[in-house]
């Protein structure tokens, strides 16, 4: 009797092999964060050896710095990209705040916290995270800025309010996520507190955010 041939073994070209390990270190990232990042681990994920992971991202400090960037900076897209979709500085700012404090967001924000634990000792790291905050400020400078040449917003510094105003975001985001809540929870919260920096009239960006937030997140944020 005869046997069916064997298929024949193909072999993944270097490219695709390095997207797999990419793959599987972004995903493991947004399940667990960046602290689940080992040799190990990702080799796992990925279904090949660990020698493998060292040959084809590097150490492991390079690979946990390249996964964040290319997570944080979709995310920044996206939340960018939402903002646009609306006119006006208010509305565009009550989109972003809409958008990054979503509980979908929730994945991204633990990526975030474990990057600022982890970058003390990790120079690629750290300087992603600059890199990265760097981004997150211009976006916000520009939405602020919108609002500024339309003379809604009435500022001396736009670029001293983004910084205060990713603050806010990234210590609310940070906030619910360690006491297992939503973060849409603030958002009003953080919408008057941009009213106040930005030189707005009161409940000008919030009249705008709460038909964003749906029912769910207006009543969800009216019980806080």
């Amino acid at each position: 009797m005869s046997t069916p041939a064997s298929r024949p073994r193909v072999r993944k070209t270097p490219d695709q092999r390095s997207d797999e390990i990419h793959t599987a270190a972004a995903a493991l990232a947004r399940e667990a964060g960046l602290s689940a990042l080992t040799l190990r681990s990702v080799a796992t994920r990925a279904g090949v050896a660990p020698g493998l992971v060292a040959h084809y991202a590097g150490t492991m400090e390079e690979l946990v710095a390249r996964t964040f960037r290319e997570l944080v900076s979709s995310e920044l897209e996206e939340v960018l990209t939402e903002a646009r979709q609306v006119t006006g500085g208010p509305a565009r700012l009550a989109r972003m705040i809409a958008t990054v404090l979503r509980r979908d967001h929730n994945d991204i924000t633990l990526v975030w916290v474990d990057a600022w634990s982890l970058g003390r000792g990790s120079k690629a790291l750290s300087l992603m995270i600059d890199e990265q905050m760097g981004d997150w400020q211009r976006g916000i400078t520009e939405i602020i800025a919108e609002g500024r040449a339309e003379g809604v917003f009435r500022l001396d510094d736009e670029e001293a309010v983004a910084w205060h105003i990713l603050a806010m975001i990234d210590g609310m985001a940070a906030h619910a996520l360690a006491r297992g809540t939503d973060a849409a929870l603030f958002a009003s919260r953080l919408a008057e507190a941009c009213e106040t920096l930005v030189g707005a009239r009161p409940g000008l960006i919030q009249e705008r955010l709460e038909p964003m937030l749906g029912d769910e997140g207006q009543s969800a944020a009216a019980a806080v």
